[in-house]
């Protein structure tokens, strides 16, 4: 049982001031699995003060004082990584495995190459007697989703904390237990008092009194569209910088002359991965009419093969989803396909054999879908393919732009410029061809309803700096 009843403010342990406590859940069993702080708007002035008292020396450090505590977080990071990872599968419900390759793995990306990216950062130029500086926006309000709780609160924070800037973060309700990892990893780093400090609690009062407050110079936000509607909202009062990365519906083409072994590790990789619980999940795959039975004679084997279960046993491939309304959510979504007329040709509603205690999916895919329905237009965070035929690739990209999002996109083609021209047509932020390995340091966002900005690396930077010209002679 995780007892996480504290917040961490000012470089202290503190209960909450005007919030309480509440009960987390074991995703593969519904038991309770801890407590976690449910800090209130009175925690939250305290955070933000705080921070703003810790600013005007932090914003001062030189390149390589941030550098070398950049270094020792992320050695830190390291050495607490299978706490991070058991962290992730108790609040997620991943496998371990995957919590440890990717979830920690990723996490610990950021703060080493967040530690690179200083070392050649560019934060002056002169244009003849013009002198163009970048500085420290201020204090940072990090406010981060369930869905990747190692990766987000890492890759913002060591971009902030590079820039110069102090912090806040809120985590989801849902994933507080590696948030409370990731400040004990800074705190035992040695990141001075309010530089960082963490408010778990309810987005509805945390996160709005983060981006309403007028000590806060910006808001970085991943999480629903619906969510950042608020949080933009409250933010404009101040007319505050916020940045966002929301939700997608990507598609992956699978060219006419595609090795289908390859589309499919796509799938299992970025659909099934997760338990779909990724906003750049491939969720679409459109493929060549008259290649659709042959891809469906490799597809179904293998998503059919998938182990489902504990996520601490052996040999699990997929994990139950976060919560019961997830799970809910995705129930409805397979019953819009039902209803909508798509051909389902494995999973399906309910739990899988066996399996009735957790939040746990069955793998679905349907045929037969065209993209006016819901599971073809709507985000879902679950494991379920709409597959759509095409017959030109003309008609393939028109389908795949045919969204209001616009995260990410996925290629699979065995002449690689025809597939890299039909990347360059896909009117989204991230795409990915034939299955390439993913770079967490490239700058992470997406076009349309998916957010602006961009997170990670030299552009995830920037997002907390200031631009100051200097004129003289």
């Amino acid at each position: 049982m995780r007892d996480y009843t504290k917040l961490y403010i000012d470089g202290v342990w503190r209960e909450p001031l005007d919030g309480g406590v509440t009960d987390l859940t074991d995703p593969a069993t519904g038991e309770v699995s801890g407590r976690v702080a449910l800090g209130g708007r009175a925690d939250v002035e305290l955070a933000v003060a705080a921070a703003g008292r810790a600013f005007p020396s932090w914003s001062r450090t030189t390149r390589e004082e941030r550098i070398e505590l950049l270094e020792r977080i992320a050695d830190e990071y390291e050495r607490r990584g299978e706490d991070m990872a058991r962290a992730v599968t108790a609040e997620l419900g991943c496998p371990l495995p995957l919590s440890r390759a990717m979830h920690v793995a990723a996490g610990l990306i950021q703060f080493r190459a967040a530690a690179q990216v200083l070392k050649t950062f560019a934060f002056t130029e002169d244009r003849g007697t013009t002198h163009i500086r970048k500085e420290a926006i201020g204090v940072a309000a990090l406010i981060t989703p369930w869905n990747f709780p190692a990766l987000q609160p890492a890759g913002k924070t060591a971009s902030a904390l590079a820039a110069g800037c102090t912090v806040v973060l809120k985590p989801a309700q849902l994933a507080s237990y590696s948030a409370v990892v990731l400040a004990e990893i800074l705190e035992a780093a040695g990141v001075p008092a309010g530089v960082f400090n963490l408010v778990t609690g309810r987005g509805s009062v945390i996160g709005n009194a983060l981006a309403s407050h007028p000590d806060v110079a910006v808001v970085s936000f991943t999480g629903s569209g619906e969510a950042a509607l608020q949080v933009n909202a409250a933010a404009a009062k101040n007319a505050k910088r916020v940045a966002t990365e929301l939700g997608g519906k990507s598609p992956q083409v699978i060219m006419q002359d595609a090795d289908l072994d390859v589309a499919v590790d796509t799938v299992l990789t970025w659909l099934m991965g997760n338990t779909g619980q990724i906003c750049s999940a491939p969720s679409r795959t459109l493929v060549p009419r008259e290649r659709l039975e042959e891809f469906l004679s490799v597809l179904l084997p293998r998503v059919e093969a998938l182990r489902i279960g504990d996520p601490r046993a052996e040999g699990t491939d997929m994990g139950p989803l976060i919560s019961g309304e997830q799970w809910r959510t995705v129930q409805g979504y397979i019953q819009s396909g039902l209803d909508e007329g798509a051909r389902l040709v494995t999973g399906g509603l309910g739990k899988p054999d066996g399996l009735e205690n957790g939040h746990f999916v069955k793998p679905t895919v349907f045929t037969g879908v065209t993209n006016d329905m819901a599971i073809a237009q709507e985000e879902i965070f679950g494991p379920v393919m709409s597959i759509i035929t095409y017959d030109t690739v003309d008609e393939a990209v028109e389908i795949a732009n045919d969204t209001r999002y616009g995260l990410a996109g996925y290629v699979t083609g065995r002449d690689l410029a025809d597939a890299a021209e039909v990347a360059s047509r896909i009117e989204a932020g991230y795409v990915i061809i034939n299955d390439a390995e993913f770079d967490w340091t490239a700058p992470w966002g997406g076009y349309k309803e998916s957010g602006n900005g961009r997170e990670w690396g030299p552009d995830g930077m920037q997002e907390y700096l200031e631009t100051k010209v200097v004129l003289g002679r």
